[in-house]
């Protein structure tokens, strides 16, 4: 299948699980508890699909010293909305309906998710765009990290006092960035070169300084061993189908 067509696909299955994440705070229903493992699991894995898949084929795509570049330049970029245009923005953090949000603030934080959930896209398309093995961890990648991102944003338009459908609408609004993302390397795709290490450093800054520190916020053993799961994943999909 062309790659790209591929990745159009495959982002709308990302997208997908945004609105499911959105869903889980909708419909008071669902486990919450379980987006917590979908955090840990996703962080050990996009952290070594980062490091281990997506930082050494950049060098390969480029210069090294130019894809370090990049990639320093996609993890501070997210640092840099999170801490300025989002601050005090926790990601996958519960929010309860009490805990009112200013709704500028929740706007913003909306702004600052949709950001580096367009460069979610983005490394999508540049995995399929190197191989289709880069392709599909860096789909798997994302998509661990869908959910509760996805939950995030709905959970933080409530918190502002919008209603229900506004909070479905903004995880949804998530899933069209990830299509934007897959589109916009659809059209510069002779600038994976470019795409691929800007995306290494967004997903490095996701699963370091957003679900890691959020997954040692939690007591005992049991989501750190969910860590290592997420790492150990990889090698065995590397050893099965690499």
């Amino acid at each position: 299948m062309n790659p790209i067509l591929l990745s159009l696909l495959l982002g709308l299955t990302a997208a997908a699980a945004n609105g499911f994440g959105g869903a889980v705070i909708v419909q008071k229903h669902w486990e919450r508890r379980y987006l917590r493992y979908f955090v840990a699991l996703g962080s050990g894995f996009m952290l070594a699909t980062a490091l281990l898949e997506m930082v050494p084929e950049s060098f390969q795509l480029t210069d090294p010293r130019k894809a370090s570049l990049l990639i320093m330049a996609g993890y501070f970029l997210v640092h840099l909305f999170e801490h300025t245009i989002t601050p005090h923005f926790h990601f996958g953090e519960e929010t309860h309906e009490e805990e009112f949000v200013a709704a500028h603030k929740g706007y913003s934080v909306l702004f600052g998710l949709a950001i580096h959930t367009f460069f979610d896209g983005i490394a999508i398309a540049s995995g399929f765009l190197v191989s289709s093995w880069l392709g599909w961890v860096i789909f798997l990648a994302v998509f661990l990290h869908k959910v509760p991102e996805g939950f995030t944003a709905a959970s933080i338009m409530i918190a502002s006092g919008r209603s229900k459908r506004v909070a479905w609408a903004a995880s949804a609004l998530l899933g069209a960035a990830t299509l934007a993302g897959v589109l916009t390397m659809a059209v510069f795709s002779r600038s994976v070169a470019a795409g691929l290490p800007l995306s290494a450093g967004v997903t490095l800054y996701v699963a370091a300084s957003d679900l890691i520190p959020e997954v040692n916020k939690e007591p005992g053993i049991a989501m750190a061993v969910l860590v290592f799961i997420g790492v150990g994943v990889l090698f065995v999909l590397h050893h099965l189908f690499g």
